[in-house]
């Protein structure tokens, strides 16, 4: 699960252009564990913007050692807002999200 935040919420904050916080984890799902010596890799993709949030969908895919046979293993939507300096939720119109 930390590797979903932790992807997630670096995708987000780029977005934002600025500290963000998870505030809620929908839809997730455990397909497989993950082995030791898997090469794991996270995408993420904007899956809703709203006035202060953000949620993105974040997959979590594996491939063996051997580097063969990519396979999806985790996927949720995670929701996060965005913070002022204040520590309190910040509007995220008017950013440039390029």
């Amino acid at each position: 699960m930390s590797q979903m935040d932790l992807a997630g919420g670096t995708f987000v904050a780029q977005r934002a252009q600025g500290r963000v916080v998870t505030v809620s984890i929908d839809a997730m799902r455990f397909l497989r564990p993950i082995s030791v010596g898997d090469e794991v890799s996270c995408y993420c993709t904007l899956h809703e913007e709203g006035e202060t949030s953000l949620a993105v969908k974040v997959e979590i895919w594996v491939r063996e050692r051997s580097g063969r046979n990519p396979e999806k293993v985790t996927e949720g939507v995670l929701t996060s807002v965005a913070l002022d300096d204040d520590g309190k939720p910040r509007s995220l119109r008017g950013i440039n999200q390029s």
